[in-house]
């Protein structure tokens, strides 16, 4: 009987603290004014447009994806939906979905440029198509249901672009998945070598179209993507579930069989549908992939245990690497050898940039996973720089200086999802 007082006592201690240890907590993130001053600098940002930032002029769909909730609350519901119905015209007829659009006026045609798409049923704009990701599709779906979660608007689905609702092109969206970036072999899409998320291969000066040099691979990123976009799918339009939810459960299956390293406790960076590019001395699956790890966590792949695992490799990247944020994109870098693209240096861009963009959706799916003081304390460094540097940067060095577009909406529209997130958590303990 007494150790069972002492257990009891123990627990009813532990209780106490922890409640002790969520009010300062609660008290922390609601009186926090830097969140309040990087809310309202995300607010400005992106009322001035939906280009990625003051260095693009296309509209991305992997960045608008991450901010159109944002644009929800400055923007009218109808502008938003223009700029996915632009995407649906543009539409290949294959059910490929471009990278981003420009106006026709302001399309750049130079040799060895982009290669631009136009279509009759979209006069003002054409697109263009990074063919060595496989992300544009699943990003096309992912907005589409912001949007209408944002805004209520079912009704979007019904809208006919050309001969077809959009309900049924998001359907051929994830279609052209099936048809033309299925690897059968592993029951996965498949894309270019790149690093990460990243849409530059490592093949070629430039690396943003497939050529014959390219190695085809699967890996999380793109696998991830898909799986949320077909979860999003079958909840706006519950009647696909027959034909998709199959899918989606063998690209689950075939996600944790072939790209999970369980004696790592890690995703593999890339399975090769042929072999890899790289000399046999260089061990690839040291590399930790920090974007496509908080995707794969926001697409219910890893359970809680393997999510904190997850998080406590990346603080242990970000101090070995001496970067400022768990928004760095992996570690260590792949050498400087390894991508032609002279931007892809060790620590440089997508190979191993910090970027707020990714680390931003770390920091959503911790807080959704109830994991709140470390979302807390790893948000800090993310809205301290912002206010530093008076801007949504679009990546920072390793050494925490800011590189790239000083607007990039997608990491304004991250930030924001995760400050809002913190504190409706907060604000529910106090109910």
């Amino acid at each position: 009987m007494k150790k069972i007082a002492i257990l009891v006592y123990g627990l009813l201690l532990l209780g106490c603290t922890t409640q002790k240890e969520d009010r300062e907590l609660v008290e922390k993130i609601l009186a926090n004014e830097q969140f309040d001053e990087v809310k309202n600098r995300a607010l400005a940002v992106v009322k001035t447009g939906f280009n990625a930032g003051d260095g693009y002029g296309e509209v991305w769909i992997r960045d608008y994806n991450t901010f159109i909730e944002l644009s929800a609350e400055v923007f009218d519901a109808k502008d938003l939906e223009e700029n996915l119905l632009v995407f649906f015209r543009l539409q290949g007829e294959d059910g490929n979905i471009i990278d981003g659009f420009i106006p026709k006026e302001k399309a750049e045609i130079v040799e060895g440029g982009y290669e631009y798409i136009y279509s009759d049923l979209e006069p003002d704009y054409c697109g263009h198509k990074n063919t060595v990701e496989t992300d544009h599709e699943s990003s096309l779906v992912q907005a589409v249901y912001k949007y209408i979660m944002k805004t209520g608007n079912k009704r979007f689905l019904e809208v006919k672009v050309g001969d077809a609702t959009v309900a049924e092109r998001l359907e051929k969206s994830m279609q052209f998945l099936l048809d033309k970036r299925w690897s059968d072999k592993f029951g996965l899409i498949y894309g270019a070598t790149t690093a990460d998320w990243g849409d530059v291969q490592h093949t070629h000066p430039w690396g943003v179209y497939i050529t014959e040099d390219t190695h085809y691979c699967v890996d999380i990123y793109d696998n991830a993507m898909m799986l949320i976009a077909l979860d999003n799918m079958i909840e706006l339009i519950p009647e696909t579930k027959g034909e998709w939810q199959k899918v989606r459960d063998d690209i689950t299956q075939n996600t944790m069989k072939y790209l999970w390293d369980g004696e790592n406790q890690k995703f593999i960076p890339h399975v090769y549908l042929d072999k890899s590019p790289y000399p046999d001395d260089f061990n690839e699956n040291e590399i930790y992939y920090h974007g496509g790890t908080s995707v794969a966590i926001e697409a219910g792949l890893l359970t809680k245990e393997q999510i904190k695992i997850s998080l406590d490799k990346m603080i242990k990247n970000v101090k070995a690497s001496g970067a400022g944020s768990i928004g760095l994109t992996m570690y260590p870098p792949y050498p400087d050898w390894a991508f032609e693209n002279k931007g892809m240096y060790s620590y440089g861009y997508q190979n191993g940039g910090d970027w707020t963009w990714f680390g931003g959706r770390m920091i959503q799916q911790l807080v959704k996973n109830g994991i709140i003081q470390e979302a807390y304390d790893q948000l800090l460094p993310m809205t301290d720089r912002v206010v530093k540097n008076d801007g949504f940067y679009e990546w920072y060095t390793v050494d925490n200086k800011p590189e790239g577009s000083g607007t990039f909406r997608g990491s304004a529209g991250v930030l924001y999802t995760a400050i809002l997130q913190l504190e409706d958590w907060a604000n529910s303990q106090n109910n």
